[in-house]
């Protein structure tokens, strides 16, 4: 006798309310998947008030055990940050790292690098517990690179695309690499092995990123701290050369902020002309900079003073007066945003006005409070198109 199907225990009404659970959870599934969307969408958009909103009933929805709780968690904390709500973001990544520990699950259910990253960044003791985030992404970034190179060629991409994901992780971990470099050079440079940590960890991520000027620049930091400046300004040339010939609009240009630091480091070493056409570009994206205008004054100075000990002339044939006249304008605008901006970073005004004050003495007034500057020593420099009149009083 051939084997009759088991009846099932359930009645058709608890199964049609099983069916009707099943849907009604599919639907809120979906419903917070599109909300997901929606808060990443407003926060790309600068809207983080609104995002938040999004992202919380998102995760509401799904709840601390749903399959997408790390991801709501972990986009709750990136918004908390933008909204300047530090402690809160924290408390975001913290639960999103016990949903996802090692960083394996898939990125869109909240797996990855990312909460690593930003817990290392928003790290109140920073140090080794900075380090020890930092380095829990890069781990969580070596297995992805390790896994998306094994399946590659069963990627339904292009051999471009398909090196185009590796890549990115690529220069995400040097990134990480470089940052962890930044802590032991400052917060942990007391630590016996701190120069043969940032040594192994530049040499990892310049393999890794060999066409990222900000990993050029982290080796540049390291050789100054070193005394090494032929081999810093060499790292300093090779981060220069990826991205200066790129158009100010081009994803290859490091971040402003970047670029800032890139041109002290150029001042450091000595490579003030190189500093002084970074900072001019730096002042025509944003004019309102007090930090850029110090700098693209400061670099001038030091290259003014460099071509009056040699009695040389700069490379577009300026001599060390016409440059310090320069330096003279960019400075007096510096102080001017200060003041207008309430800037708080009172070494910087102090310098600044050292450095008024050093080339007053070689110019005098020249023209008193009234004088209107134009400055027709630097004809082809189009970004002084501001009122350079009572400079004198602002450099009180």
């Amino acid at each position: 006798m051939a084997p009759t199907k088991p009846k099932s225990s359930k009645g058709p009404k608890e199964r049609a309310r099983e069916r009707a659970r099943a849907a009604k959870a599919a639907s809120a599934s979906a419903n917070s998947r599109e909300l997901l969307a929606r808060a990443t969408a407003l926060l790309e958009e600068g809207d983080a008030v609104n995002a938040a909103k999004s992202a919380l009933a998102a995760f509401e929805g799904i709840g601390e055990a749903g399959r997408q709780a790390g991801a709501a968690l972990t986009l709750l904390g990136h918004i908390h940050v933008e909204l300047g709500e530090i402690e809160k973001a924290r408390e975001y990544f913290l639960a999103a790292v016990g949903v996802d520990t090692d960083g394996s699950l898939p990125e869109d259910l909240g797996g990855g690098c990312e909460k690593f990253l930003w817990l290392a960044q928003l790290s109140e003791e920073g140090g080794q517990d900075s380090v020890s985030w930092f380095e829990r992404g890069a781990a969580a970034l070596r297995t992805q690179i390790q896994v998306l190179s094994e399946k590659l060629d069963s990627l339904p991409l292009t051999r471009a695309q398909q090196e185009a994901v590796v890549n990115e992780k690529k220069r995400k971990l040097a990134d990480a690499l470089c940052a962890v470099t930044e802590v032991y050079m400052t917060d942990l440079s007391w630590e016996e092995d701190a120069e043969q940590r940032c040594e192994a960890l530049i040499t990892e991520a310049t393999m890794l990123a060999p066409d990222v000027p900000e990993t050029w620049q982290t080796v540049a930091n390291v050789r100054i701290s070193q005394l090494r400046m032929e081999e810093a300004q060499a790292a300093l040339k090779r981060s220069l050369g990826v991205w200066m010939d790129l158009p100010p609009e081009d994803t290859g240009v490091p971040a402003f902020a970047t670029r800032v630091a890139l041109v002290r480091l150029l001042i450091e070493v000595g490579m003030e002309e190189e500093a002084i056409e970074v900072a001019e570009r730096l002042i025509s994206e944003d004019d309102t900079s007090v930090e850029v205008w110090y700098l693209g004054g400061y670099g001038r100075y030091m290259l003014g003073e460099k071509l009056k000990q040699k009695g040389e002339r700069s490379s577009d044939d300026q001599d060390w007066q016409a440059v310090w006249r320069s330096s003279r304008k960019r400075l007096a605008q510096c102080l001017r945003i200060f003041e207008v901006e309430e800037y708080e970073d009172e070494r910087l005004r102090e310098h600044a006005n050292e450095l008024l004050s050093s080339i007053r003495k070689e110019f005098g007034d020249e023209g008193g409070e009234d004088e209107a500057w134009e400055d027709t020593d630097d004809e082809d420099d189009d970004s002084d198109d501001y009122d350079e009149s009572d400079e004198d009083a602002e450099m009180q």
